[in-house]
């Protein structure tokens, strides 16, 4: 299983790598930049070959990188929708050179300009900066809660991929929190079930990239964004074991993205997590 937090790379990649192997993590996320603005971090040759030393060492796999709050893909208006334009494009380079397997972004948010617009503008973005993109990173777009005018849902994210021509490495983050506001319960077994016929129907299961972990504050249908410590919110134990234990999902990196107040807490919830699925597979056999 490839568990992971996700992790500041403030004091260096390789330092963030040792910090996941610590927590007892092999996989970990951390913000491409400033998440609440938009300034990049330079990361030179040094930190890049020492980052590589490190992670073959733990073996830390995949990694992914997520895109600033900032980025508003759908903006209608021309300042952010440029800037979401040059962060999408800087970052791929810039994650390409690191090593990065993902980047998951946000779809974005139409505002007041209608879903069909948003869109559109999302397309554009995506026509303009990431087709001509021929590394090997792949770009996620992250399923989301339904909240206020975010774009977000499974039919979204497919009408925006089916526009671009499903480009191999564009594919979907799926997020335990957001999917349950969006009217996913995954207390039930079959809704597992259901969640996965949806994402290979409109989708397809192999475009799935990675998984954030999420409890979440509220029930389902609440399209409601409110992320919850693992097995204190609405999903408790049985949701979070209907997710991480199914096969489909096998593989996946499990990033968990919970309110805490310090990394050590999610050293806590990774050796809970394993060891409700341990206890699981103990029944099981």
């Amino acid at each position: 299983m490839r568990l992971g937090c996700h992790l500041s790379i403030a004091k260096g990649l390789d330092n963030a790598a040792k910090e996941a192997k610590a927590l007892g993590a092999n996989t970990f996320q951390f913000f491409s930049r400033n998440p609440r603005g938009g300034k990049a971090r330079v990361i030179g040759e040094k930190e890049t070959a020492a980052w590589q030393a490190v992670r073959r060492e733990y073996d830390i796999y995949p990694v992914v990188a997520h895109l600033p709050y900032t980025v508003n893909m759908a903006a209608s208006g021309e300042r952010p929708h440029a800037f979401a334009k040059m962060v999408v494009a800087e970052d791929l380079e810039r994650m390409e050179e690191i090593g990065a397997e993902y980047i998951v972004v946000h779809p974005g948010s139409h505002v007041s300009a209608g879903r069909e617009a948003g869109i559109k503008r999302i397309i554009d973005c995506l026509e303009e900066v990431f087709l001509p993109h021929n590394g090997k990173c792949r770009l996620l777009l992250e399923t989301m809660a339904g909240q206020g005018t975010e774009i977000g849902s499974l039919a979204d994210i497919a009408e925006i991929m089916n526009a671009l021509g499903r480009p191999e490495r564009l594919g979907i983050c799926l997020d335990t929190c957001h999917l349950t506001g969006a009217g996913f319960d995954f207390l039930q077994k079959e809704e597992m079930e259901r969640l996965l016929a949806e994402v290979d129907r409109l989708i397809g299961i192999d475009r799935i990239g990675a998984v954030h972990l999420n409890d979440s504050k509220f029930p389902p249908g609440s399209h409601k964004d409110r992320h919850a410590r693992i097995g204190a919110g609405y999903l408790g134990k049985e949701g979070m074991l209907n997710f991480i234990s199914h096969p489909a999902l096998a593989g996946l990196p499990f990033i968990l993205e919970t309110p805490v107040d310090d990394y050590s807490e999610y050293g806590e919830e990774i050796a809970l997590l394993l060891g409700w699925v341990a206890e699981k597979e103990k029944i099981l056999h």
